[in-house]
């Protein structure tokens, strides 16, 4: 019997050294660490942020004025020693107010273009459903394809970017529904709540304790540039199975094929899952994938993805709970 438990030992030691993760997980653990000096509660939401950031994805994050959506993506970012700047959406925003213009070089007589801030490592829009439809249109190239083009030239964006986007709901006076296909080049969608009482109560009493402090001035950079890329290598060399693999194709197949949806996930939600089980499970310090990294994953990335039947939404059925039904239909893989 101990020979085959040393047996086991000595294969999961095998197994688990295929990809060092250890230096990744600790690099977790740092930024929960300071970010945690600020926020209080928030777990899944911080984790998911940490998750998009390793996968390389953009994230909307919706919730009330007030629940500390943008203090949050702000103090993610300063964990990261790169840089980072935010766009404050609003209804007479440009399109050249975020990607930048061309202006004429008095000196030389020629157009130079002038870079917006889009041109970052981690930029924050705030309540980016404020902006119109053209505005929203100018993130489409720049969000998928981590370049702009601007008067038929390529400007590329230096790795690592990434887009965190915080909005109202759309029930909120004042803001505009953003396009299907914008929704798309999100990875997540993080739903932000209200906090629990004893998380009220430390949320004030950690105000009081501050005495007018800014909550950035708590949080320190434990992450480099190059460190972050190097991660978001090793998330690529996370193991995935075929039977894993099929298992995320049968739940991405099943949103089309619903009656209570109107749009199920396209291809691109199939990947979205796909990378984030795989951060999930780099996080974990896992280098093979598990059903429960999927299940983790497939709520966040699809649940803006999918658009619910008038019926049913008239019925006040949500996009979770047609989720949940999906997940239990489809067989975990064994």
């Amino acid at each position: 019997m101990d020979t085959e438990n040393n047996s086991v030992e000595t294969t999961n030691e095998l197994f688990t050294s295929r990809v060092d993760l250890s230096k990744l997980k600790e690099a977790v653990v740092k930024i929960k660490e300071q970010l945690g000096k600020v926020i209080v509660g928030q777990k899944e939401f911080m984790e998911l942020l940490l998750v998009s950031l390793l996968a390389d994805g953009h994230v909307l994050i919706e919730g009330v004025p007030g629940v500390a959506k943008t203090v949050t993506a702000k103090l993610l970012a300063k964990t990261i020693a790169t840089d980072f700047s935010r766009i404050q959406f609003t209804p007479d925003l440009m399109p050249s107010d975020v990607l930048g213009t061309s202006v004429l070089n008095m000196k030389t007589s020629d157009f130079e273009f002038k870079k917006g801030p889009i041109f970052s490592n981690i930029v924050l829009i705030d309540e980016i459903n404020r902006a119109p439809a053209k505005t929203q249109a100018a993130l489409f190239e720049v969000m998928e394809e981590k370049q702009i083009t601007m008067d038929g030239e390529r400007y590329a964006m230096n790795p690592p970017f990434m887009v965190l986007a915080t909005q109202n709901p759309i029930e909120q006076e004042g803001t505009y529904a953003l396009p299907e296909a914008q929704l798309d080049r999100f990875l997540f969608k993080i739903n932000v709540g209200y906090p629990s009482l004893d998380e009220e109560i430390q949320i004030i009493t950690a105000h009081n304790d501050r005495k007018g402090a800014l909550p950035q001035t708590q949080v320190e950079a434990v992450l480099t540039e190059s460190e972050l890329l190097e991660y978001r290598s090793k998330v690529f060399e996370v193991l995935v199975e075929e039977k894993i693999i099929k298992y995320i194709a049968q739940l991405i197949s099943n949103t089309r094929n619903n009656a209570h949806l109107f749009l199920g996930g396209s291809p691109r939600a199939s990947i979205a899952v796909l990378m984030a089980s795989k951060a999930f499970a780099a996080i974990n310090g896992r280098d093979f994938v598990i059903p429960e990294d999927v299940k983790k994953s497939i709520y966040p990335v699809l649940r803006h993805r999918i658009m619910l039947t008038p019926e049913r939404e008239m019925e006040g059925m949500t996009p979770d709970k047609v989720i949940e039904m999906i997940v239990q239909s489809v067989e975990v893989p064994r």
